[in-house]
């Protein structure tokens, strides 16, 4: 699969369609305007003259202040960079690969046509491992043919560290929330350990589009959580158990390993990377930087949503 950049960017202040600021392209060669950083226009516009810059990294900041709930909202810059650590260490590849897996299946089934690209959103992608991941296996894909991959997170120091990985890829500093999107434009959002909006999802996908689910179930790093909670809480994804309006589940199955890391360093990463880090009391935060190794549960479950 041949990636191209997205052009169903719209401006997040009035919801106009965003094109090149470049007077010597037009509107029908806009799918290279997240490409070459030194021979296109660095810049989108809406028709009411909002501007927006590409960083010199590559990524577009479309996470306007007056919808930021704080002022540097998502995942700190230590927890990007534990999370990178950590999950170079391989301990998460199985879940990388079949998030692929699962991604090409429901593709091939929604049988999209062949000269439209298949546009696929990584909603809440952190630093971008798993669309990299995804990025890597599609290439091989003979279907489809050409493709949009998004990667858009709250973090910007997350899409900083994604938009190191890989350039092919359009990634966006951007909210769930307010997911700066055309409507019906996304034939498929992957939404990873993250916060969907599933009314907001409805409207920027296609008919017929679909959601990826990946959610921690029942002993998801529990050796972790036995050091933290004196008693540990019942999982429940955000789809189990409830019939979200506007989809129908399709499709589920689970992943449970053990895995191990075997270092000091690695053990805090993972430890960091969670939310569980800013829950827990002084005691348990003491435990765990002392650890030299922890081996752990990686228990996932994935479901897949289809709009109707």
């Amino acid at each position: 699969m041949k990636v191209i950049p997205a052009r169903n960017l719209v401006c997040p202040i009035d919801g106009k369609k965003l094109t090149a600021k470049s007077s010597d392209k037009p509107d029908d060669k806009l799918a290279d305007y997240t490409g070459d950083r030194n021979s296109i226009s660095s810049s989108l516009i809406c028709g009411n003259g909002h501007n927006f810059d590409f960083a010199r990294q590559g990524y577009l900041n479309l996470l306007v202040v007056q919808h930021k709930a704080s002022r540097d909202p998502g995942d700190t810059k230590e927890m990007v960079t534990a999370r990178r650590r950590f999950l170079e260490t391989g301990s998460y590849e199985a879940i990388a690969t079949e998030i692929a897996n699962l991604t090409e299946k429901h593709l091939a089934d929604m049988a999209l046509p062949a000269t439209i690209p298949a546009t696929i959103l990584d909603a809440g992608c952190g630093e971008g491992y798993y669309l990299t991941w995804l990025l890597e296996i599609a290439k091989k894909w003979m279907y489809p043919q050409v493709g949009v991959m998004i990667g858009m997170d709250i973090s910007k120091w997350a899409i900083q560290a994604a938009a190191k990985r890989d350039r092919q890829i359009t990634w966006i500093v951007g909210s769930n929330a307010r997911p700066p999107f055309s409507p019906s434009s996304i034939d498929l959002i992957l939404c990873a350990f993250g916060f969907p909006s599933f009314d907001i999802f409805y409207d920027i996908l296609k008919p017929k589009g679909k959601i990826i689910m990946v959610d921690p179930a029942l002993n998801h790093l529990i050796e972790l959580r036995q050091l933290i909670y004196p008693e540990l809480r019942q999982r429940v994804s955000p789809v189990q158990n409830m019939q979200i309006e506007g989809f129908n589940l399709v499709d589920s199955s689970s992943l449970t390993y053990k895995a191990e890391v075997n270092d000091r360093q690695a053990v805090q990463d993972l430890f960091l990377m969670t939310p569980h880090y800013f829950r827990s009391p002084p005691e348990a935060k003491t435990t765990i930087a002392a650890l030299q190794k922890l081996e752990f549960t990686v228990d996932v479950s994935f479901r897949t949503l289809v709009k109707y």
